[in-house]
């Protein structure tokens, strides 16, 4: 993992985009009423303008939430996983997909997304579809690579 402050993308380019979502990442933990204060942030992988995944140490203020996250972002709906059930930066994308994928189904079926993982997007049939093809995208060409590495 590299910490935020010197990610390093292959190209200046991917660098630039690697470092916008990076903002977004420290953004979107921000806007998390139990998130008091950052306390660290890494990049554990990333594909500059598609997706990214960091690895986030807060203090937190409340008890019964975890101190150490995991934020995807990128081209597709922000999100935050517990470590526990991810260890590794693959794992998160997986455990990301799985989750989103149940959104994407009730969307689908007609049912309700109350209880399922918050996406910032109406619960279209139209986003639905366009969620889904970025998962399959992630299943079929970004997670082999992440587990790679």
């Amino acid at each position: 993992m590299q910490p935020v402050d010197l990610i390093e993308g292959d190209s200046l380019v991917e660098t630039d985009l690697l470092k916008k979502m990076e903002a977004e990442a420290h953004e979107f933990i921000c806007r998390q009423d139990w998130c008091e204060h950052i306390d660290r942030q890494y990049l554990a992988y990333g594909v500059g303008g598609v997706v990214a995944v960091f690895f986030f140490q807060i203090t937190p203020n409340a008890e019964d939430v975890d101190s150490c996250l995991w934020v995807v972002v990128g081209d597709l709906p922000p999100a935050y996983l517990v470590v526990d059930d991810c260890p590794t930066a693959a794992d998160v994308l997986d455990g990301y997909c799985s989750l989103m994928m149940e959104w994407v189904e009730a969307v689908e079926a007609g049912e309700s997304v109350d209880e399922l993982i918050p996406v910032n997007a109406s619960p279209t049939i139209e986003n639905a579809e366009q969620l889904k093809g970025r998962l399959d995208f992630l299943r079929s060409r970004i997670i082999p690579m992440a587990v790679a590495r």
